[in-house]
């Protein structure tokens, strides 16, 4: 069975990919991932806001402001022992990859321009095999448009793209006016793919406490939805990698998102519920699959299922929400 696909260019054994979390800070479980059958991996973020909050604990006279630290005002005393600055990145950077053989990508979560520009080059010099830019933010500037926005990200991307050499991925939320035509002005400006979608925290007010409280839940299977209907709709039309990420937990799962259209799987929640060694579970998974379907590569199955291949394409578009709408039925009451 051959399970090999392309991602960013680079020749990757399977689609199966951890993608950023709290595991991959750890170079134990990284060779853990490698030796479970993880074809590439992604690192944990490097936040700027950690960055600017260890430099002022470090008395280096950066203002903890508000303000300079993006749209919260993050209290970092409660982070674990991990590589929050950028020499610990680096140095973690490093160290993976010298001791694994597959892909290690970067991850770079930035709130300025400067910040980003000048970390995600330190990123590439240090050896990353390709760097993911983590577009986390939720603009609260009722002054500010929506072209603005768009334009802050083309113009971040294009100027980080000139100053490396290595392939670059853009992960994106999924709250933008028209994605698809977004991903194509990604696509002008430099990207080599998308990874789609970000999770965003929501907050939390619990009724006995004062403080507004952020919640991480995991996902489940039936988050694999809105990415997998954007792949579906996004594959063919635009020249860039597509990763899958949110909702990957069976192999069935990963099969589907190739179908739509994706060219690695990524996972992050499934592995934090039941383990590293998960990732050879679903890749068991996927191949028991195939064979039973007389499938013998991934490439012979991916996008097939994307609406550019779809026989009905507006399953993927408004015609979806009203079918789904009349398979409901209300319960006598």
């Amino acid at each position: 069975m051959n399970l090999r696909t392309k991602y960013l260019g680079l020749d990757l054994r399977t689609p199966l990919v951890p993608s950023a979390s709290p595991l991959t800070e750890n170079l134990d479980h990284l060779k853990r991932m490698e030796d479970a059958g993880a074809s590439a991996v992604v690192l944990h973020s490097l936040f700027e806001e950690q960055i600017r909050a260890d430099r002022s604990e470090a008395g280096n006279g950066v203002a903890r402001n508000p303000r300079d630290l993006g749209e919260t005002s993050p209290d970092f005393s409660f982070r674990r022992n991990f590589a929050a600055g950028p020499d610990a990145y680096l140095e973690h950077l490093t160290k993976a990859k010298q001791s694994l053989e597959i892909p290690v990508i970067a991850s770079l979560n930035g709130t300025t321009f400067g910040g980003w520009t000048t970390f995600s080059k330190q990123i590439a010099q240090a050896g990353a095999d390709a760097l993911e830019l983590n577009f986390y933010s939720v603009p609260t500037d009722a002054e500010c448009p929506a072209e603005d926005i768009e334009l802050s990200y083309l113009t971040l991307l294009s100027t980080v793209k000139a100053q490396l050499k290595i392939p670059v991925a853009v992960k994106l939320s999924p709250f933008f006016t028209n994605l698809m035509h977004f991903a194509r002005r990604l696509q002008r400006s430099g990207a080599d793919g998308l990874v789609l979608f970000n999770r965003f925290y929501q907050p939390d007010i619990p009724l006995d406490d004062a403080d507004t409280t952020p919640q991480m839940n995991l996902s489940t299977s039936s988050a694999s939805r809105l990415p997998l209907r954007w792949i579906a709709i996004l594959y063919g039309k635009i020249g860039l990698s597509l990763a899958a990420t949110s909702g990957i937990h069976r192999g069935r799962d990963a099969l589907k998102m190739l179908m739509a259209g994706a060219d690695v799987t990524m996972l992050c929640s499934a592995l934090l519920r039941h383990g590293i060694a998960h990732l050879h579970t679903v890749e068991e998974e996927m191949t028991d699959w195939m064979e039973e379907h007389e499938y013998e590569s991934v490439e012979q199955l991916k996008g097939r299922q994307s609406q550019q291949n779809s026989p009905d394409p507006a399953a993927f578009e408004r015609a979806q929400y009203i079918r789904a709408i009349g398979t409901f039925h209300t319960p006598p009451v």
